[in-house]
């Protein structure tokens, strides 16, 4: 199989495979109306894919319905969420920008977006991604996740210099890692 191609089903559309290194086993993702996406491993052939896919057609079709009405359906406009997003970014971008200060750090670029998976991020190019729901955590937390990106722009990994590096500014930055890991980000 080559790394990804499009095969239409009669029953569902087309269906994009995309070959995975990361993949362990088969997986069937649905973002929106028509985009059926099935993540392949490298273990496993194209055929086995296509198979995959007809033994979970059903589940398929279920999926696209239900995101076909809510697609279908008038979203009312949401200042709140509006007003709450612009609220965020603006402390979020405060707070970085006074910690760096503070601690002289220089980044590239900062980007606040929502994300599931992470509170940041630090690029080889220095450029900061910070995640909105920063700005829901208590500040100690939020300011321990910026210093925490930020001194990853003068080490770049988790290693013992890191964490020593951090505990110059954070003297406390373990306990605080600890806790953060309590926070569910799915949840905030």
């Amino acid at each position: 199989m080559r790394q990804s191609q499009t095969i239409d089903f009669k029953e569902i559309g087309p269906v994009y495979f995309e070959r995975s290194f990361r993949a362990k086993r088969l997986n069937i993702s649905i973002k929106a109306p028509g985009k059926v996406r099935v993540g392949v491993p490298q273990t496993v052939t194209l055929e086995q894919a296509k198979i995959f896919v007809r033994c979970h057609i059903e589940w398929i079709q279920k999926h696209l319905n239900r995101l076909q009405k809510e697609a279908a359906q008038p979203r009312p406009s949401n200042i709140l969420n509006t007003l709450e997003k612009l609220a965020a970014e603006e402390k979020i971008i405060k707070r970085v920008n006074d910690l760096a200060k503070r601690y002289g750090f220089a980044f590239n670029k900062l980007t606040i977006r929502h994300q599931k998976t992470k509170w940041g991020s630090c690029s080889s190019k220095n450029n900061l991604s910070l995640n909105m729901k920063l700005a829901r955590l208590p500040q100690e937390l939020m300011d321990y996740v910026i210093v925490h990106e930020l001194v990853h722009i003068r080490i770049k990994n988790h290693s013992r210099e890191f964490w020593s590096e951090l505990e110059k500014y954070m003297p406390d930055a373990k306990q605080k890692d600890s806790t953060l890991n309590k926070y569910n980000l799915r949840l905030l």
